[in-house]
């Protein structure tokens, strides 16, 4: 089949500027299993949004469950990139129609104190350039009608990425335990996904390895004051409109958010 980069991109751009799912792009635009066309796709779109005026702010690593991994018929994570208007304070009320299908997640988020450009960094690297680490929650998101995504339709959309919630108290890494610090995300006071550290590559930190040197490896490297989205500590779950979300990780703290609209 022929591949249409720009049409896969410019499909996903306008699903997400006019608020209208597209039909999914594999075996379509894309040809089924091309990661790498994939990720060419989301970085026509990144280049596009940085055109408007955004700013690059981090990255985010996703399939980081090997439950998740072998639902796509993959064996590594996937990554996408993090822009400013993606980032939501703590609490603040976001508006749900600046999404199509949400999903909130709770995650282990770091921010950077040194760079990472070399594609041979050792964990010892990474725990010395971390500056502290945050609870966060991702809010995912799919310009694909119905979530109907393989490997390559959520490479191409970003890694499914909407916007992102970063606690305010951070820590410092000899400070926490990630493997063993247990989460737990709360709708109205009720547990509505829980996990752990360990469920995340077996520790974030080996999230935040693999994405460095894959980025590296390309040419675009993490630098310091970028933050990092580690990877789910448990299942994602659907936004209830007017809902609130929490989630607690042990020694991280909290971190919440809340949704306009009325609750079903």
């Amino acid at each position: 089949m022929s591949v249409d980069y720009e049409a896969a991109a410019r499909e996903l751009v306008e699903a997400r500027d006019d608020g209208k799912p597209c039909a999914p792009l594999r075996g379509r635009l894309l040809p089924e299993g091309d990661v790498t066309s994939a990720y060419l796709v989301q970085q026509l779109q990144v280049r596009r949004w940085l055109q408007r005026g955004h700013r690059r702010v981090g990255a985010k690593v996703g399939l980081t469950s090997r439950a998740v991994q072998e639902s796509f018929g993959v064996f590594q994570p996937d990554f996408g990139v993090l822009l400013d208007d993606m980032a939501v304070p703590d609490g603040v009320e976001v508006d749900i129609d600046r999404l199509l299908q949400p999903r909130v997640e709770a995650e282990v988020a770091f921010v950077l104190g040194g760079d990472l450009p070399d594609e041979r960094i050792t964990g010892a690297d990474v725990i010395r350039a971390v500056d502290h680490v945050l609870p966060a929650i991702e809010i995912v998101d799919s310009r694909v009608a119905g979530w109907d995504i393989s490997i390559v339709d959520t490479v191409a959309d970003n890694a499914s990425s909407g916007l992102f919630v970063l606690g305010t108290t951070p820590r410092r890494l000899a400070d926490v335990d990630l493997r063993l610090c247990g989460m737990v995300l709360e709708q109205a006071g009720e547990p509505v996904s829980v996990g752990a550290g360990a469920a995340c590559l077996g520790n974030p930190l080996h999230a935040v390895q693999w994405l460095a040197q894959t980025l590296a490896r390309s040419g675009d490297p993490l630098r310091a004051g970028d933050v990092v989205l580690s990877g789910a500590l448990g299942p994602m779950v659907p936004v209830t409109a007017g809902a609130a979300y929490e989630a607690r990780i042990s020694g991280l703290g909290s971190v919440r958010t809340c949704f306009s609209g009325e609750a079903s």
